[in-house]
């Protein structure tokens, strides 16, 4: 007969510890930032002309936010991402990154 675990005690399959798990919670989030950062930069870049961006401010206060949304009408996808301030400039202080924004008309 197999033995029943109790409610809740199910590990995560494949979930090892990474070096992230042993950070302080404000460089895990500013890890996680860079890479998401990093993720939409390089699908902008590999999208080129091939996709639209639109950037539009959402918050003003407290914070300053703005939602990224990017759309591959070809391939069905799209893909909408919240970013504060210092995560936008980050994105677009790359020059190709913005000569790509700057072609889109939307």
């Amino acid at each position: 007969m197999p033995v029943m675990r109790p409610r809740s005690s199910y590990k995560l399959a494949g979930r090892r510890p990474s070096f992230d798990d042993c950070l302080d919670p404000i460089a895990r989030s500013e890890l996680r930032t860079q890479r998401v950062v990093d993720s939409l930069r390089l699908e902008i870049l590999e999208a080129g002309s091939a996709q639209r961006v639109r950037i539009r401010q959402v918050f003003a206060d407290p914070r300053e936010i703005f939602r990224l949304e990017l759309e591959l009408p070809e391939l069905s996808y799209q893909r909408t991402t919240l970013l504060d301030r210092d995560a936008l400039e980050e994105l677009l202080e790359i020059d190709e990154v913005r000569e790509v924004l700057n072609q889109r008309p939307g």
